[in-house]
């Protein structure tokens, strides 16, 4: 308890500029709060704030403690309002990033469903095919796809996703369809760039894969741009499931090489290591696992 009283006098002081300001709200003397924040200091060994006759001022580290101190009495309160109101709820605010097509279409939709459901949560979405530092940007969780790298990012598999060469009937018809790897180079393959290949399994030893150059007449480093032109039958492209699942089911778009399609890549939920994962965040990805592993929904 005088651990708490502690912080509490440090958040109040900090935010409202003196002692006294402090005092009046916790209804106590400021000789009380500066004892208090005089055993916040000698405990933790580090100066909080820098106090004179005339003045106050927040150390270097005293601003990163007051942000964690916010938090954890934002927290706290939370908890008692909610378990005070007949059961534990979801607050406070949700920042998300996702890759700016897979956002789009799968993350931006459960956002509104779920603050639909919380409707005590705020949330922001970044949606943004960069490398986003989520520590020093603040972010809750991000949602990627594709082998994540060793970080000390804590990451929970979400479903998999496997990417498709695809192309419009009125292409094949004309062109015809490949059936083997070396059919590629006679097809306009509409790529990403000549820096980015697709991967297959390797067909002369199938737990392998390769990476194939493509070649064709039309590039772009937009997604979206890459499947008008599919649909519109100027050739052949590698695209996700999540993007084409529609136009495969309505016969608008086939898949070919189906049989030497790479085996699938994860989808996850990434977020800085933490003891305990706030409420919201961890409502928010099981909306996410329990979306993408329902039956047919990447149809």
């Amino acid at each position: 308890m005088d651990h708490l009283k502690q912080i509490e006098a440090f958040v109040a002081v900090a935010t409202r500029g003196s002692l006294s300001a402090a005092a009046r709200i916790e209804g106590v003397t400021p000789a009380i709060i500066g004892r208090r924040l005089d055993a916040l200091e000698t405990r933790l060994g580090v100066k909080l704030l820098l106090r004179t006759t005339r003045r106050l001022s927040i150390t270097f580290e005293g601003e990163a403690f007051l942000e964690d101190c916010q938090r954890i009495l934002a927290d706290l309160a939370n908890a008692e309002a909610s378990v005070s109101a007949g059961g534990v709820k979801a607050s406070g605010h949700l920042k998300l990033t996702a890759p700016a097509g897979f956002g789009r279409r799968h993350v931006a939709p459960l956002v509104m469903s779920f603050l639909e459901q919380n409707p005590e949560v705020t949330a922001n979405l970044d949606m943004s095919d960069r490398v986003v530092d989520l520590v020093n940007e603040g972010i809750d969780c991000a949602i990627r796809i594709g082998d994540m790298p060793d970080s000390s990012l804590v990451s929970q598999r979400l479903g998999e996703m496997r990417r498709q060469v695809v192309a419009s009937p009125t292409y094949l018809v004309r062109f015809g369809r490949p059936a083997c790897l070396e059919d590629l180079a006679r097809h306009n393959c509409l790529s990403l760039g000549q820096q980015r290949g697709w991967v297959f399994k390797d067909p002369n030893n199938l737990s392998q894969t390769l990476t194939l150059k493509v070649s064709g007449n039309l590039e772009c480093n937009d997604g979206v741009v890459l499947h008008e032109w599919a649909l519109a039958g100027r050739g052949l492209s590698w695209r996700s499931e999540w993007e084409v699942g529609e136009e495969l089911r309505e016969g608008r778009l086939v898949s070919v090489l189906d049989h030497l399609a790479a085996p699938p890549v994860g989808i996850f939920a990434l977020y800085p290591q933490r003891r305990h994962l706030p409420l919201r965040v961890r409502l928010f990805i099981d909306l996410l696992k329990s979306t993408y592993a329902a039956p047919g929904y990447w149809d």
